[in-house]
């Protein structure tokens, strides 16, 4: 028999004020009593299982188009909301699909490859700046300048307006920062920016095609389905913030769980075979985006229970990643042990995270290369978290010590 979410004895869950460790011991206590707990928004869901069903079911749409709505933010976003509505990272149905199927080709595994000694020349650099003087603030050092050049490259962008793309993501990324009132003419200014940055680009490569991702979505075609310039600015916007942020934070949160582990930090040095392993238990372990949210788009009956038109439900990346029925000793952080359950922390089904590849490929390169450059990190000092609201999250600051290198 169906019953409505509505209707149900559910476990109450508030996450505000929690830190990690608790939050994650609040969903296994809810775990244990059902699949489903309630919030003061709406519902959420951790166990893997279920995590996966909903992102995967095509009827919960993007909670992304909601965020204004959700921050509480009442004043006219017009402007906002509609470019946030024609994003990739927002779209749903026939429109969402077609852009993927036109994209498909520029995010592989494959294309993230080519990159790879352009992002080993780039962190190489970062850790020569630091490395002879045994210590640095990872964040600001490392994190932060590492994915712009990448992101840049990929596009096409020349070197002199890297600090504009690295001050541009800073700026758009605000909207994760639940303070809109405050945050949405920087975010508006900064988009606007970017926008017309873009659309010069896609001018000239019209007319005068590179060896850039701009100039092969611009070639690519499907049945004489071409992309708009409209198309084209919204995917790289979608690719600055699919590529950037996630990045710097996932990095720094990597890092500093090693710096917990340094039998594993000296075992990726001698061993940087492993750096698959690594970043796939580091992202589960201590991963930089710990929830997603959706909405039904309609009447949906899920395991028996039905979700009116316009319920919110989140899912917990986290709690999915801890979740003692996918995973044997989830609590357990282990870099030579291949997990065969995905990792969550990338999403799944059709949103599933656009620069996935490339951010695998950023953190492959560069987790080995900070172990075998910095030996025997310690934290050197206190790690200053980002505000636990934030939806990208990490450390602020991260200070290290380490040996000395040349």
């Amino acid at each position: 028999m169906t019953i409505s979410v509505h209707d149900l004895d559910l476990p109450e869950i508030e996450l505000i004020d929690l830190d990690r460790a608790e939050a994650l011991a609040v969903f296994a206590a809810a775990r244990e009593r059902h699949w489903l707990a309630r919030t003061p928004l709406g519902y959420v869901v951790s166990r893997h299982e279920d995590v996966t069903a909903i992102l995967r079911d095509r009827r919960f749409h993007s909670a992304l188009a909601m965020i204004t709505q959700m921050a509480g933010f009442t004043e006219d976003a017009g402007e906002f909301m509609e470019r946030r509505n024609r994003s990739i990272l927002s779209l749903e149905g026939e429109e969402h699909a077609r852009l993927r199927r036109l994209v498909a080709g520029a995010f592989t595994p494959k294309s993230a490859e080519k990159l790879r000694p352009f992002m080993r020349e780039v962190i190489g650099g970062l850790v020569d700046d630091v490395a002879a003087s045994g210590r640095c603030e990872l964040v600001e050092d490392v994190c932060e300048p590492y994915p712009i050049p990448i992101i840049c490259e990929l596009l096409g962008a020349p070197k002199e307006d890297w600090k504009l793309f690295s001050n541009w993501a800073t700026d758009i990324f605000r909207i994760f920062n639940n303070d809109l009132a405050n945050d949405m003419p920087v975010i508006d200014a900064a988009s606007n920016e970017l926008d017309a940055y873009v659309a010069a680009m896609v001018d000239e490569r019209r007319s005068k095609p590179a060896d850039d991702l701009l100039s092969e979505l611009i070639a690519a075609e499907e049945e004489g389905d071409r992309l708009s310039t409209e198309d084209l600015i919204g995917l790289a916007e979608a690719v600055l913030m699919a590529g950037t942020d996630t990045t710097r934070n996932q990095l720094a949160c990597s890092v500093s769980l090693f710096a917990q582990y340094p039998d594993q930090w000296a075992m990726l040095a001698e061993r940087p075979e492993l750096a698959h392993r690594a970043v796939e238990e580091s992202m589960r372990y201590l991963g930089a985006v710990r929830g997603t949210a959706r909405i039904a788009s309609e009447d949906i009956e899920y395991r028996d229970v039905l979700f009116p038109k316009g319920t919110l439900i989140a899912t917990s990346l986290a709690g999915a990643n801890f979740d003692e029925g996918a995973w044997q000793e989830p609590a357990t952080f282990d870099i030579t042990q291949e997990r065969t359950t995905p990792q969550m922390t990338f999403g799944s089904g059709v949103h599933f995270c656009l620069g996935a590849s490339l951010a695998r490929a950023e953190l492959q390169v560069a987790l080995p290369l900070l172990a075998q450059r910095m030996p025997n990190i310690a934290v050197d000092g206190a790690i200053e978290w980002k505000p636990a609201t934030v939806g990208i999250w990490g450390p602020a600051r991260l200070p290290l010590r380490f040996e000395p290198s040349n």
